[in-house]
């Protein structure tokens, strides 16, 4: 249990302790982070939200994280439910949801979360397949919560386009308010370059709806094939119906085929997803999610070109990927500090604040980065709610 805590959840204090606890130094660097931030615009466009079917959730897990059988996958999942303070596995989805809501609330101008809803994998001819479903979430739990908690939340619908009635579902989720769909193409068997996704993208267009589409290598996916579909050239698909997309992590990690390449070398996710970036075609329809970028196998290049890059502040968004960062063995503040992101006394007020509440050390540590030897940073219009979006 001691080591499942150093690796997952490594909470020193409870959330509602911060305000009375927490040092001057730390204090002040919460104070800075939000000096110059609309409180009222103040949007995490990336929160997951997850559970294994409690309390007639419907949410649910693939089996093999609840068996020994599998032992990767059973650590795995014991790791996330530490990260996100799941301490009974009989209330497991109460109380993931209720840690959640108590990290927002004892933030004291916490915004808006978008709740993430998380559809099944599904083949291409609309049957689900299960094996290859690592978790499930569907809209109705994160209406539900977001219905439950209008002041912290704002549900995101997912829906897989090879879902047979996956119109139907747009056209239902956003009557009921719903006004981006997330898409996790690696863990979902979503090739988003497929043309049988077109119905599915000018039914997106006509509701105008918002593509939240994962890029990049997903840890999550054990198949190496899976691995393509995160290729962010394949969103030139729905880029050309016109919908809008946000490429989460801005395609950070990990390498795929550059699809324009005759020969179809190799190349790094996030310079395939700068190549749509400075497409002058995509201006106002392609955005970046920031979300995980801070993580210890994500920092270099791509954090520092996002924060190089002043002409691309204006398409950039900011995300937490809650729970990644209540994951204590992704968060590593000394690669930022010997990188020259950030400096030794923000080190340590950022590590202090995490004991208590690791999304606001999230929100607080994208506040602090700079880029090395600079004193560039990237402004506070990327914490707050996009116009276009």
């Amino acid at each position: 249990m001691c080591l499942l805590k150093h690796i997952g959840g490594a909470f020193t204090h409870r959330p509602e302790e911060l305000k009375d606890r927490l040092s001057v130094k730390a204090s002040d660097l919460v104070k800075r982070a939000f000096a110059d931030v609309d409180p009222a615009r103040l949007v995490d466009y990336h929160t997951h939200i997850a559970g294994i079917g409690t309390g007639d959730s419907a949410n649910a897990v693939n089996p093999k994280m609840r068996t020994w059988k599998h032992p990767f996958h059973r650590i795995k999942f014991a790791v996330y439910l530490s990260g996100a303070g799941v301490e009974h596995l009989e209330r497991a989805d109460k109380e993931f949801a209720a840690r959640l809501v108590s990290l927002i609330e004892h933030i004291e101008e916490h915004g808006k979360y978008r709740l993430l809803a998380f559809d099944k994998n599904y083949n291409r001819d609309g049957t689900a397949n299960l094996a290859k479903t690592e978790f499930y979430v569907p809209n109705e739990y994160v209406f539900a919560l977001a219905a439950e908690h209008p002041r912290l939340f704002e549900p995101v619908i997912s829906v897989n386009p090879y879902c047979p009635d996956a119109l139907e579902e747009l056209a239902k989720w956003a009557g009921r308010g719903g006004r981006m769909v997330k898409w996790l193409p690696n863990a979902m068997g979503i090739d988003p370059a497929d043309e049988l996704c077109d119905p599915f993208y000018r039914r997106m267009k006509e509701l105008d709806l918002v593509l939240l589409s994962h890029g990049g290598e997903e840890k999550a996916v054990e198949a190496e094939e899976d691995q393509k579909w995160g290729n962010p050239l394949r969103l030139r698909r729905p880029l050309e119906h016109g919908v809008k997309t946000i490429v989460a992590h801005c395609a950070g990690l990990g390498q795929n085929e550059d699809l324009d390449d005759p020969q179809r070398r190799r190349m790094s996710n996030f310079d395939l997803f700068m190549r749509l970036m400075d497409d002058k075609r995509y201006d106002g329809l392609l955005f970046g999610d920031i979300s995980a970028m801070t993580q210890f196998n994500r920092i270099g290049a791509p954090l520092s070109t996002i924060i190089a890059r002043e002409d691309l502040h204006h398409r950039l968004v900011n995300g937490s990927d809650y729970p990644l960062p209540a994951i204590n063995v992704l968060i590593r503040t000394k690669p930022l500090l010997d990188g020259g992101y950030i400096n030794a006394d923000e080190r340590a007020s950022l590590r202090e604040i995490y004991g208590f509440n690791p999304l606001l050390f999230d929100f607080t540590l994208k506040r602090c980065l700079r880029l090395p030897g600079t004193n560039k940073r990237l402004p506070a219009t990327v914490f707050m709610s996009h116009p276009e979006l």
